[in-house]
């Protein structure tokens, strides 16, 4: 057993018998690099990956091809970094209860916040309900910049009608920004109420998200 394989056992076993919090970051970096890297020293990879983005977290956001950037990170690499946000919203999404009735602003925003957790882009998504506020589907509509992301008032129409949808609520996210609408938030609300109105569907909300921060725009009487 070489020098590297004796520090990759050993930092293993401290994971193993006391868990990610016994770790520091780039020991965290380190550990996950071991399945992608397998006969180089890691730690020097670690490092050099926290001083070109500056902390674990701007790491784990970055792209693939910013990864590969860095001196030492090739593609299997940067796939399995990339791969540890998305993993986590889906982990957080999965966790949801899909069986609460969602008939509240504060319930609809804290199930909603786990389809954005972690994104650095704008996400659009419409989540269906029937009469009874009970969770149908939670659509992806658009993804866009970190600025701005279009809405296709169709596709949202076919999306709850192809679910059956008694009502629906609108919510996207501003990436490192406020949870507050914009006046573009506001022109969208009133062209899909507009649209689903006919059809029989009702727009109960429009919900704003930032990190761990929402705002419904029915609390604040946009929405009657």
């Amino acid at each position: 057993m070489g020098e590297h394989d004796g520090h990759r056992e050993r930092l293993r076993q401290r994971f193993l018998e006391h868990g990610l919090d016994a770790l520091q970051d780039h020991e965290v970096l380190e550990l996950l690099l071991f399945y992608a890297v397998p006969r180089r020293d890691t730690k020097e990879l670690a490092w050099r990956l926290l001083h070109h983005f500056g902390s674990l977290a701007a790491v784990l956001d970055a792209s693939v091809g910013d990864l590969q950037q860095v001196s030492g990170i090739g593609e299997s690499a940067a796939v399995l970094l990339s791969l540890m946000t998305p993993l986590a919203r889906r982990y957080q999404i999965s966790r949801t209860d899909k069986r609460q009735i969602l008939n509240s602003s504060a319930r609809c925003g804290e199930f909603l916040t786990a389809y954005f957790f972690g994104c650095t882009e704008e996400l659009i998504y419409l989540l269906c309900l029937d009469a009874k506020g009970q969770f149908l589907a939670c659509r992806l509509l658009q993804h866009g910049s970190t600025t701005s992301a279009a809405l296709s008032l169709r596709k949202a129409a076919e999306v709850a009608m192809s679910a059956k949808a008694s009502a629906v609520i609108l919510a996207h996210n501003h990436p490192g920004g406020l949870a507050l609408p914009s006046q573009a938030d506001y022109e969208t609300t009133r062209q899909l109420q507009a649209v689903l109105e006919p059809l029989g569907i009702q727009l109960k909300d429009h919900i704003i998200v930032a990190d761990t921060d929402f705002v419904s725009m029915r609390d604040n009487g946009f929405l009657p």
